[in-house]
């Protein structure tokens, strides 16, 4: 698996801006209401879509892209002839 960048500069930006929002979001539900889990859970993937963003790295689109040309190997190899 490569670390290397696999998002545009784009779609970092809005990964971050959007993280921010619902990280802040998040954060002043918590303060009201912190017996409630599911704002932490947001308030954590949040940090993760912001860290994507500032990585330009998204695991999720790198094991889309591996299984994408995984399955374009597998069928190219279906119309090759079977060499015994």
């Amino acid at each position: 698996m490569k670390l290397t960048p696999n998002i545009s500069i784009m779609n970092a930006l809005l990964r971050i801006t959007c993280g921010f929002t619902c990280l802040t979001w998040a954060g002043a539900k918590l303060a009201k209401k912190p017996w409630n889990n599911s704002y932490l859970i947001v308030a954590m993937l949040s940090g993760m879509k912001i860290g994507e963003g500032i990585l330009r790295y998204c695991p999720v689109t790198d094991m889309v892209e591996e299984g994408l040309e995984k399955k374009m190997d597998s069928e190219e190899s279906e119309f090759l002839p079977n060499r015994y």
